[in-house]
């Protein structure tokens, strides 16, 4: 099936928070210790069912998002750890890219330098913004400057491989306060940085309220003009576009999310965890407590799994592949995937000839600046 070969992920979803954010549509719960417990249980017994699957592979990248993975705890993150390097060889462990995410108000230099020393060697801090207003809209639990302050002592215990996530288009936000946010973002020790405006998604606070709310967000020219500024203020800085939310200094692009976008397999354990393998896709249940029952009955814990078709699989991935801006080879993509249908090929050209996208070697398409700002449209036309 599509894109199957040794290399694969893993993407481990840890749900504890704090507090739950008003526009976060993700399956998360308290951070309580006894949570904890039952969640690591549940994991144990899923890593025990799926070892079978990762015998013999490659594991590329590992991710550890959620929720706040980092509140799992260092013990707990170091056990799970032990499970995967003792699949790998000692240097492939090394070369792994270990991704934890983590907020701003739970950071401290103590349990950094823990988690530095048991191999996790890629940070992603849930920054949001560098505007304490914004911050307070966005139902954050840090300020502006804890925000600075946990990048800068994540630097200083050693980490060299820091993302941080930054939003846009938000309620009562303007250019001005925006340009304020990313140049403060540009003069923090950072390596990568994903870039996000606020969607507001059914089943949160922002949904309840978004009739409201839609009448303080920036327009759409000036939501433009942010995405631009923000392209041309960090590529000054070295960190160049590589994707369309994603920026990097050389070298050090996201491998996990980058295997997405190119198609690896990848397995997901935790609740509400999703996988790609072998041409399906599969979710686990966004429920802990029924996610243990089932493991501990012995029956998978997934609740959606669907089977893509040959020509589905190649479409999707192709618009996924269309997020790096390098662009899709289609050849290459042939060669590994199977021919596209002349209905597929029939569309590139339509999106070319509407300005989404741009061939000019007849062989590698990517998308023009109109596409990148308009990407949800290219990748409709594509898969449908």
């Amino acid at each position: 099936m599509l894109m199957t070969g040794k290399s694969i992920s893993l993407y481990i979803h840890i749900p504890f928070c704090t507090q739950k954010c008003d526009y976060c549509h993700f399956y998360v719960l308290p951070d309580k210790q006894p949570l904890k417990s039952l969640l690591m249980e549940g994991l144990r017994l899923e890593w025990k069912r799926l070892q079978g699957l990762l015998e013999g592979k490659k594991i590329a990248s590992v991710y550890f998002g959620g929720g706040t993975p980092y509140l799992l705890g260092v013990t707990f993150i170091a056990e799970i750890l032990s499970w995967i390097s003792s699949l790998q060889t000692t240097d492939e462990f090394r070369s792994m890219e270990i991704t934890l995410e983590a907020n701003p108000e739970n950071i401290e230099q103590n349990s950094l330098r823990e988690y530095h020393s048991i191999g996790i060697n890629r940070l992603s801090i849930g920054i949001q913004s560098l505007d304490d207003r914004h911050l307070l809209t966005l139902s954050r639990r840090h300020s502006a400057q804890k925000g600075i302050q946990a990048v800068e002592n994540a630097f200083n215990v050693g980490f060299s491989n820091i993302s941080i996530d930054l939003m846009y288009d938000l309620p009562g936000q303007n250019f001005e306060s925006w340009k304020r946010t990313v140049e403060r973002a540009t003069s923090l020790p950072i390596t990568h940085l994903s870039l996000y405006n606020l969607t507001i998604e059914p089943h949160t606070v922002f949904f309840k309220y978004r009739e409201a709310l839609s009448k303080q967000l920036p327009d759409d020219e000036i939501s433009k003009t942010m995405y631009e500024l923000a392209c041309e203020k960090f590529e000054k800085v070295g960190l160049k576009q590589y994707e369309i939310s994603a920026f990097a200094k050389d070298g050090l692009i996201a491998r996990h999310n980058t295997g997405y976008w190119t198609g690896r397999p990848f397995l997901g354990l935790g609740p509400s965890a999703f996988s790609y393998w072998e041409g399906s896709r599969f979710r686990n249940i966004a429920n802990l407590s029924k996610y243990l029952r089932q493991l501990q009955e012995g029956t998978s814990p997934v609740d959606f799994s669907e089977e893509l078709s040959q020509e589905a699989g190649m479409r999707e991935l192709l618009a996924i592949n269309l997020r790096l801006l390098d662009g899709v080879n289609i050849s290459a993509f042939e060669q590994q995937n199977g021919l596209l249908s002349p209905e597929s090929k029939e569309v590139l050209m339509q999106l070319e000839k509407e300005g989404y996208l741009q061939n000019s070697t007849n062989e590698v398409w990517m998308l023009s600046r109109q596409g990148i700002l308009f990407y949800d449209t290219v990748a409709s036309e594509i898969v449908l």
